[in-house]
């Protein structure tokens, strides 16, 4: 499983903060989150979407996030992170108690939220992340992520004929297609991934780093076979 296709269940009464945790996640590349804002509707979409990690509120309107975690363990052994805004220790402890994976006090930087998340997933499911990952291939080409440096070999050779060095831009839309790979990527997604918040206007800025991407890429640029185009939507990496 790719780090990056962990489906993760976000519990929590307060919309502003699920809101902000979600995009937290999805702007680290956790696109598949789900929220629900109490224990029943989280006990449903539990049941539903088979969640690798859940977020779990302490507090919330029908209930407490104790009792629902011993709910969700008699249904599955998916990690569980507890959200609280108490610090005391006893809170802590008991959720520890119970067999929590992690308990993280509010409020929190996004950086720390991103951190505990990714250590659970690898520790429990031992998955790699995009960037452990040490190359993505397409045909004669390899991209090495660890380098950020496209080798192209002959056919058959196991010594590099050409290499050729990625642009931080480029990196980073490679990057994006990877984490969604045979998935469309939207042009507000990759100028998101590319330009973070301040991505507005960037279009066409775009298209050029991607024409310049798959000159490096792709055997013949003008037919590309990994790169495609999705006309009126965004691009593809397959």
């Amino acid at each position: 499983m790719n780090l990056y296709d962990s489906k993760i269940l976000l519990v929590d009464d307060e919309k502003a903060l699920r809101e902000m945790v979600g995009g937290f996640l999805r702007r680290a590349g956790f696109h598949k989150v789900t929220v629900a804002g109490n224990c029943l509707e989280a006990e449903e979409l539990f049941a539903l979407k088979e969640p690798h990690l859940v977020l779990l509120d302490v507090m919330l309107p029908d209930g407490d996030g104790f009792s629902l975690f011993k709910k969700l363990r008699e249904m599955s052994e998916a990690p569980v992170i507890f959200l609280s805004a108490r610090d005391e220790d006893e809170n802590r402890l008991r959720g520890l108690g119970l067999g929590a994976d992690d308990y993280i006090t509010k409020p929190f930087l996004p950086e720390e939220l991103i951190l505990r998340v990714t250590a659970v997933l690898k520790r429990v499911y031992r998955v790699k992340s995009l960037q452990e990952q040490e190359t993505i291939a397409l045909g004669r080409c390899l991209i090495d992520l660890g380098s950020g440096v496209v080798k192209w070999n002959r056919d058959g050779a196991d010594i590099a004929e050409k290499e050729i060095t990625l642009t931080a831009k480029e990196y980073a839309i490679i990057q994006k297609l990877a984490q969604e790979r045979g998935r469309i990527v939207t042009i507000d997604a990759l100028c998101d991934a590319v330009w973070q918040e301040e991505n507005y206007g960037y279009e066409n800025t775009l298209v050029v780093h991607i024409r310049r991407l798959r000159e490096k890429i792709e055997e013949d640029p003008s037919r590309p076979k990994y790169l495609l185009t999705v006309r009126g939507l965004g691009y593809r990496l397959v």
